[in-house]
């Protein structure tokens, strides 16, 4: 009795054995998962291209006297908005008011002697038509006549010069615009070669900028000729200014004008964009970025995590048809958007290629798999 039941224990344990074996966890199969990949395909795409420039008035004017004398006011302060007519500086014009005094005596002797010359010929003339005086008088007071008509003439003239004098003794301004630096001061001699400031003409602004050679080539490519400019200007997109705090200004400007030299030095041509500036947010001298939208069509665009960089070259891993990665170089451009590149070379339309995880990919390396069952 006693090894039967002995015998019944050992049965159990050998079968909770199994069944504990039957029952266990699972261990997990490896599995190969394939990269992310993407079908190489062409598109058209804008570029926002970007170009240091410095902004400038549209009519800047240089300020200086066109008399001397000296300063005995000045009508302004820096930086102030002005309007096109408005006093600026005044000169001492008490020389200048002499001037025209003696200017307006001299034109009025110059009438008498004219009047007195005219009775004389007119006399003359009267005389030699009875006979009563020879044609020597009469042609020795009608030279007189025109002689003191020419007097007169010079002499208005003078009282014309001294009045333009008087009136330079003020100076306005040409424009209307902003009021840049003052370098001279009340009581100070001045003279034409002295530039008393430089009024800004800030209603239109414009952007100065180099065109870069990529540009160029481009154009020239495409082969446009002088006469071409203008149309090709007008074509141009809109354009944004970015200030250096990367502040944007709110109008758009338009490129008037390309220059049609390329200087020898730098390989760009010299391009400016005319901006509005109704409320003179705008100031000539600051310093920004002319950003321009530009078309490019049918280009090939991948992303930037797609390029391995390796040194000074870039490539991207090409999908095989057996599933495997060649490493293919490629020459690159930059979109501006920290997202994309653009692929000049080393890809056609249709390639295969590893994108997320390109980093990871060594040539020949297996990068697709068949989607196993579960």
């Amino acid at each position: 009795m006693k090894k039967k039941s002995i015998l019944n224990w050992k049965v159990a344990l050998a079968a909770l054995a199994v069944t504990l074996t039957a029952c266990g966890p699972e261990i997990p199969q490896p599995t190969n998962s394939s990269f992310e990949t993407m079908v190489v395909k062409k598109t058209d795409i804008e570029l926002p291209y970007k170009f240091s420039a410095k902004m400038k008035g549209q009519n800047d004017v240089t300020v200086t006297p066109q008399v001397s004398g000296q300063l005995v006011k000045i009508c302004v302060s820096e930086g102030q908005q002005v309007k096109k007519g408005q006093a600026l500086f005044m000169i001492d014009s008490r020389n200048a008011q002499l001037e025209l005094e003696a200017a307006q005596a001299n034109l009025q002797a110059a009438l008498a002697q004219e009047n007195s010359a005219k009775l004389e010929f007119e006399s003359n003339k009267n005389l030699f038509d009875k006979k009563i005086v020879s044609s020597y008088m009469l042609n020795n007071s009608e030279n007189s006549y025109k002689q003191a008509q020419a007097s007169v003439a010079q002499s208005r003239a003078a009282v014309n010069r001294a009045k333009v004098n008087l009136g330079f003794c003020t100076i306005t301004a040409n424009v209307s615009g902003i009021i840049g630096e003052i370098p001279v001061r009340v009581g100070d001699q001045v003279s034409p070669m002295t530039q008393l400031t430089m009024l800004s003409g800030n209603t239109t602004m414009q952007a100065e900028f180099s065109v870069t050679e990529s540009v160029v080539e481009t154009m020239v490519r495409e082969g446009m000729k002088a006469s071409d400019v203008d149309k090709f200007i007008a074509k141009l997109p809109e354009v944004t200014f970015v200030m250096k705090n990367g502040t944007e200004y709110p109008h758009k400007g338009r490129v008037v004008s390309l220059t049609g030299v390329v200087n020898a030095e730098t390989g760009s041509l010299t391009s400016k964009v005319s901006f509005p500036n109704p409320d003179g947010h705008l100031y000539s001298g600051i310093q920004g970025t002319i950003v321009m939208p530009m078309a490019e069509k049918g280009v090939i665009l991948v992303p930037q995590y797609a390029v391995v960089r390796l040194q000074d070259k870039a490539q991207v891993y090409k999908v095989q048809a057996d599933s495997t990665a060649t490493a293919v170089e490629v020459k690159t451009e930059d979109t501006g958007n920290g997202k994309d590149f653009i692929v000049t070379s080393g890809l056609n339309e249709g390639d295969q290629i590893v994108t997320t995880g390109a980093n990871n990919v060594t040539e020949g390396m297996k990068v697709l798999f068949k989607e196993e069952k579960k």
